[in-house]
């Protein structure tokens, strides 16, 4: 097996393959990769988040591969910017590789660090490499508003404000789900077992979209990484308020109910608690909203309706019968049960 590349061979290869990916150099950094630190201008408001992904937790080694792991550890992080309504600037990677990963994997997983970067205009500004029991990857994203005050945050959410989500949901839960059993899934369409597949291998954040939003005049926004109703209640506590939403009027992503139907599992449970779809859930004054969806779908992202802001606490999801679903997610610390089989078994998602 080949060996690893040592730390200033890999960072070099990073950069450079974040160069021919086309991604941009950092411009607004006076000291770049290469120093002990970079050093910045002065400029507009600053957003900064830090995202990882550990195998074991986020990722195993197989199904995913390598390319497939630095893809979506960036646009992961990236997720975060887009959920502030903020434009992206910088990344800075650290590595933290076992000893079974060779350099081919290695320049693999750079390569998908690189594409996202080049997509959406990143500059891979610097990074650490060291050595773990397992693969990991911890990225800090740095992007940036016009003013403070244009950041979109999870409190600012009102009594009569309506609840939005782009794009649509339970495909990264279902692809998790394809992933791990190719078998219950070999009687379905393989272009869309495919295509849930890789809506969890390579996520997409929704950048431009956020930014549409919050031009739109979002009062709140987070984006869905723990699952619908989990973030849904991260925003309304931090608001201070009580959100309900219709789960009969989720955007469940074509594909995810057959899929469901194959392995046992709820197709509401998967778009209502997967989690990892990275898309957007905001709240709008109700005047604001068709204004926002044009701007969305200007963005090459759709915007529904799910649900409302009402006075109170905590979130209700209800379908049309008003039956109630728990509004279930994912606990980095606590892990998350799968919804049931047949046979009312649950098994750990990740």
């Amino acid at each position: 097996m080949p060996e690893q590349p040592g730390e200033f061979e890999l960072i070099a290869a990073l950069r450079e393959r974040a160069r021919r990916a086309g991604a941009p150099e950092p411009s607004r950094l006076v000291v770049g990769s290469g120093d002990d630190a970079t050093v910045a201008t002065g400029g507009p408001a600053v957003v900064t988040s830090v995202d990882s992904v550990v195998e074991g937790v986020h990722f195993e080694r197989p199904p995913f591969p390598p390319r497939a792991i630095g893809h979506k550890a960036l646009a992961a992080a990236l997720s975060d910017i887009a959920a502030m309504g903020a434009r992206p600037g910088e990344a800075y990677v650290q590595l933290l590789l076992p000893d079974d990963l060779d350099v081919d994997a290695c320049l693999e997983l750079a390569d998908g660090l690189a594409a996202v970067a080049a997509r959406h205009g990143v500059a891979i500004a610097g990074g650490d490499v060291s050595r773990a029991p397992v693969l990991a990857l911890a990225i800090t994203v740095v992007g940036y508003l016009d003013r403070p005050e244009d950041a979109v945050r999870r409190a600012g959410a009102a009594p009569g404000d309506l609840v939005v989500v782009t794009g649509e949901l339970g495909g990264a839960a279902a692809g998790l789900l394809a992933l791990r059993d190719a078998d219950a899934v070999a009687e379905l369409d393989p272009a869309v077992v495919d295509r849930l597949r890789r809506r969890q291998l390579e996520p997409e954040p929704r950048l431009a979209a956020g930014g549409a939003l919050a031009a739109a005049g979002a009062t709140a926004m987070i984006d869905l990484s723990d699952g619908l109703g989990a973030d849904a209640a991260h925003l309304a506590g931090a608001s201070g308020v009580r959100i309900a939403i219709d789960v009969d009027g989720l955007p469940v992503e074509i594909g995810v109910a057959d899929l469901a139907a194959a392995v046992g599992a709820d197709p509401l449970d998967l778009a209502a608690g997967g989690g990892e779809d990275y898309e957007l859930l905001a709240t709008l004054p109700p005047a604001r909203v068709e204004e926002a969806r044009s701007a969305v779908e200007a963005a090459d992202t759709a915007l529904s309706g799910i649900g409302r802001v009402d006075e109170g606490t905590g979130v209700e999801l209800t379908d049309a019968r008003g039956a109630s679903r728990s509004p279930a997610g994912y606990d980095q610390l606590a892990g998350r049960r799968a919804p049931r089989d047949r046979a009312g078994r649950g098994e750990a998602w990740r």
